[in-house]
């Protein structure tokens, strides 16, 4: 049975990530308010430059929860439970760490080429995976390359949203989306730890997603993606 805080955090989880909420729910009950705790400050850090009016604004957000995973106790609805949680040693604080200073550079410029574009995904997407991996007792490069190939097809998702901010995330050289995808599609490949399959459930969505890059609510069919992913151990 949850307790009530970890209820809180899920119900939470599942209005600003719900492709990761939904994947929590695959992970054993004990493990769920750790990966809704990573998954919420994720949110909370790619959030920043969406809210800042400016790069240096982001920073500044992006460095207060720096501090808070360094170690400075701050009140507040997730980094107090985060800090509680890290202290305890329930979560990958250098991990955690890695996240804000990826984001950090996100603040800054869009990726200028292919290869920066693609370790910008996997220091993000793939390392938050890895991450959740760690959680539930697998650290694996399989779960990372996964958690890559999602953010790639998150980021191609995000491209027309971004573009009305007058931001981008895509390659500055003007790599074209096709070969993003191909990138994306190749690190399906992975064999990732079964046991972990709560880390790596939305990669099961990565193919939907490149063949229909618009961003549209998620429905049944994407669900039973990730459950048919659960059953077989693959995406």
């Amino acid at each position: 049975m949850l307790a009530s805080s970890d209820a809180a955090l899920l119900r939470r989880l599942s209005r600003a990530d719900p492709d990761r909420y939904f994947a929590t729910l695959f992970a054993p009950p004990a493990r769920r308010g750790g990966l809704a705790l990573l998954y919420l400050f994720n949110h909370e850090l790619a959030r920043a430059r969406e809210v800042a009016s400016n790069p240096v604004l982001a920073l500044i957000r992006l460095q207060w929860w720096r501090e808070v995973v360094e170690g400075i106790e701050k009140p507040h609805e997730l980094a107090t439970p985060l800090s509680a949680a890290l202290a305890a040693g329930d979560l990958p604080r250098e991990d955690l760490l890695a996240l804000v200073g990826a984001r950090a550079a996100e603040a800054e410029d869009s990726p200028a080429d292919l290869a920066a574009f693609l370790a910008y995904a996997r220091s993000t997407g793939g390392r938050l995976a890895r991450a959740a991996g760690k959680i539930l007792g697998e650290d694996s490069a399989a779960i990372e390359d996964l958690g890559t190939a999602y953010a790639i097809a998150g980021i191609l998702r995000a491209a027309p949203f971004l573009a009305r901010q007058g931001r981008s995330l895509l390659p500055a050289d003007g790599t074209p989306a096709a070969v993003l995808k191909e990138e994306a599609l190749a690190l399906l490949a992975a064999r990732p730890p079964r046991a972990a399959f709560a880390a790596w459930a939305p990669a099961a969505l990565v193919r939907r997603d490149l063949r229909h890059p618009a961003p549209r609510p998620r429905g049944t069919l994407d669900r039973l993606a990730i459950v048919r992913a659960a059953l077989t151990g693959r995406v």
